[in-house]
């Protein structure tokens, strides 16, 4: 496993924009696959965007956030960011960065998570 730290959550206004950023610790000899998840209260917690790894990182996204948000690494690290633009009220959650070894599956390494509220 390895060690995810993430910032940049805050309260935003409804179509305002926030970057998060997460940096990943500990075993920095692998490359890992990462991605971010989300829960907002009461709700179960949901997949959000990933990156893959190799190649091109290619990257996903739910359909909720499509076109809204990006996902991006930086270049040789595992750290990833999470432009979020256009927010709306329903983006409020704990947003959690992730990463897995592998390139399909679950994520085995879950960060603390960092609040993002979008209210007028």
């Amino acid at each position: 496993q390895v060690q995810l730290a993430e910032s940049g959550g805050g309260l935003v206004q409804p179509g305002g924009s926030l970057r998060l950023s997460c940096e990943a610790s500990g075993r920095t000899d692998i490359r890992y696959r990462m991605g971010w998840f989300r829960q907002a209260p009461g709700k179960e917690r949901d997949f959000v965007a990933e990156i893959r790894r190799t190649g091109i990182n290619p990257s996903y996204y739910a359909a909720s956030v499509k076109d809204r948000f990006t996902i991006s690494r930086e270049s040789g690290k595992n750290t990833v960011y999470l432009q979020m633009n256009n927010l709306k009220p329903e983006d409020t959650a704990i947003y959690y960065c992730v990463a897995s070894a592998g390139d399909y599956g679950g994520f085995d390494s879950w960060g603390q998570g960092t609040q993002v509220t979008v209210s007028s």
